[in-house]
């Protein structure tokens, strides 16, 4: 986590991190944002300036009767009294008001809609960067940290940095002609106002800044702890019932809810209070205005167009600087959410992450493991010192041993799911490299002790990872015959559309895995491994699940991980970790 102490000093840094991550897209319309900031600005000067005239028309029309700027409008609309001019003036300052209404109303529509389409471009991002991250990083990482990464942290940054941001960029630039245009009508009492308030709101930034920057990092933290507890909590929720262990779940889910919410009530608070304070100070100052320029002025009727003036613009000044602070305070307080979700964005990608899926290595003799050497970290033993296997094509290998053997291990170390510390798979005569993994990843189908189901159809389920219109109906249909499944699925009413529930809860454990073979034959693997994937099962399921699997084509190399000997039988070989000896079966 950052520390407090470098919050002011990055944040900027952080805030042009973030934006390396628009795309041409985004950024061509942040450029049609700004042009329409500087219109919306514009509009605001002629509104606010178009309230002289108009008053000046109602308390004395003759004088703006012969003012030589109004000529030639008087001729072009062929005015005659200087009463005639109430209609059109009145007219020009509606036109005025409402056209500045409707470009902040325009404003706040693309400001809108640009901050949610970047915030889905930063989801988007974490999913995908994460996705592609390596097998041990995803052991070693929460899985709450990346959901609330995507889902909680990147809507916090949405809310709390880049709507603030594009709102705080419009709100300067209106503040910037307000005040331009209040200092050519009088000097003296814009820098009086425009200083007063400004000082105020740098005292309260001043004041605040460590108790938000605290706050800040309060959310951050308990947004990953509150997820947890609730992943946790209703992950185990069988245990949860049957211990009745609900009201310590619940605690712990308070711990850090509580403090979340309490850190976020007081952002708000901070970020609210000082519009109530302004808001008197605002009407204060107008009085103030009215007094003096009455006090100095030869005539109270010619003052009043330029009082009018100088109190329309305060009254848009201030809200505009309530939301420049607003929108502040809420950078500063998301801003350690901000470099949490930086963290996720700029995780590294394979080199592979930018092609196209390749084509599978050529596997036609044998899988040679090369005098292989792992072990998970430098502190801990070695699981495999100058280990060496040969599988042949089209074989059936089982490997047994105790819990701890290595059997997974190894499996997902010729998956290429892990890297040996010393050693080498070779298929055939073509050494496995980072180069070329994804390649050798393209023959292998796994199916695991507990198969992953989507919550959607069983074609779907087999034809994992297709988009559904791209699905071979015929192909689907062949595959769960090979798998023993065919008979089951086409008795149902919807067959192979019917839904199998969250994580196949409509499905019975055998069924669960025939799918999970299916799917092995769709994706028309040249190496299927099970690693446990009948440990779980009752001994007449497993026996047809196992007879599912000795139908398969010869062509295909099986690789079968399990406790149970049973589950062997027509295996060529088996390779006890135990003892690193093999055996023929």
């Amino acid at each position: 986590m950052p520390d407090k102490s470098s919050l002011k000093s990055n944040i900027f840094k952080d805030l042009y991190a973030l934006s390396k991550f628009a795309s041409p897209l985004r950024k061509f319309q942040f450029c049609m944002l700004l042009i329409i900031i500087v219109l919306a600005s514009a509009s605001e000067i002629f509104s606010i300036g178009a309230i002289i005239p108009f008053l000046g028309v109602i308390t004395d029309p003759d004088k703006i009767f012969q003012i030589p700027f109004f000529q030639p409008f008087i001729e072009l609309m062929g005015l005659s009294e200087p009463q005639q001019l109430l209609f059109p003036v009145t007219l020009g300052f509606c036109i005025a008001v409402l056209i500045a209404a409707i470009l902040r109303l325009l404003m706040l529509w693309v400001i809108t809609r640009l901050s949610f389409a970047f915030g889905a471009d930063i989801s988007v991002g974490i999913y995908r960067s994460t996705l592609y991250q390596p097998y041990e990083v995803h052991c070693t990482r929460n899985s709450s940290e990346v959901i609330s990464g995507i889902i909680s942290k990147c809507s916090t940054v949405i809310y709390g940095v880049v709507i603030p941001v594009l709102t705080l960029m419009g709100s300067i630039a209106m503040m910037i002609a307000i005040l331009v245009f209040l200092i050519m009508l009088d000097p003296k009492v814009a820098f009086a106002a425009f200083g007063g308030f400004g000082l105020i709101y740098s005292v309260i930034m001043y004041s605040t800044r460590k108790r938000v920057a605290r706050d800040s990092q309060r959310v951050a933290v308990e947004t990953n702890l509150v997820l947890k507890a609730l992943q946790e909590g209703l992950g185990g929720i069988r245990d949860v019932l049957i211990d009745g262990t609900q009201s310590q779940y619940c605690d712990t889910f308070r711990a850090s809810d509580l403090p979340l919410r309490r850190a976020q009530g007081n952002n708000l608070f901070i970020a609210q209070a000082p519009r109530y304070v302004m808001e008197g100070l605002g009407m204060l100052l107008i009085a103030i205005i009215g007094y003096v320029s009455a006090q100095y002025s030869s005539s109270f009727s010619g003052a009043i167009p330029l009082l009018g003036a100088l109190a329309l613009g305060a009254q848009r000044a201030l809200p505009i600087l309530q939301l420049s602070y607003n929108s502040w305070v809420n950078i500063v307080a998301s801003h350690f959410t901000l470099q949490d979700t930086l963290e996720l964005l700029n995780q590294p990608l394979p080199d592979y992450a930018l092609e196209e899926n390749p084509a599978p290595i050529l596997f036609e003799e044998n899988l040679h493991i090369k005098d292989l050497d792992f072990r998970y970290t430098q502190e801990t033993p070695y699981i495999f010192k100058n280990f060496n296997l040969v599988i042949s094509k089209g074989s059936r290998v089982g490997f047994i041993g105790t819990t701890g053997s290595g059997k997974s291990t190894l499996l997902d170390i010729i998956m290429c799911l892990l890297k040996p510390d010393k050693g080498s798979i070779v298929i055939d005569n073509t050494p496995i490299t980072p180069l070329n993994a994804r390649a050798w990843q393209a023959c292998i189908a796994h199916v695991p002790q507990f198969i992953f189901l989507a919550d959607s159809t069983i074609e779907e389920n087999i034809a994992f990872g297709i988009p559904k219109n791209l699905i071979d109906k015929n192909r689907v249909r062949m595959c769960a015959k090979q798998a023993q499944i065919s008979s089951f699925i086409e008795g149902l009413p919807n067959q192979y559309r019917t839904r199998v529930g969250e994580q196949g809860f409509l499905l019975s454990g055998g069924q669960r895995q025939r799918i999970g073979i299916a799917r092995a034959i769709y994706k028309k693997a040249s190496v299927i491994i099970f690693d446990e994937a009948t440990s779980a099962l009752d001994m007449s399921t497993e026996n047809q699940v196992m007879e599912a699997v000795k139908l398969l084509s010869k062509d295909i190399t099986v690789l079968i991980v399990t406790h149970r000997l049973s589950s062997l039988e027509g295996c060529d070989q088996i390779i006890d970790l135990d003892k690193l000896r093999i055996e023929d079966s």
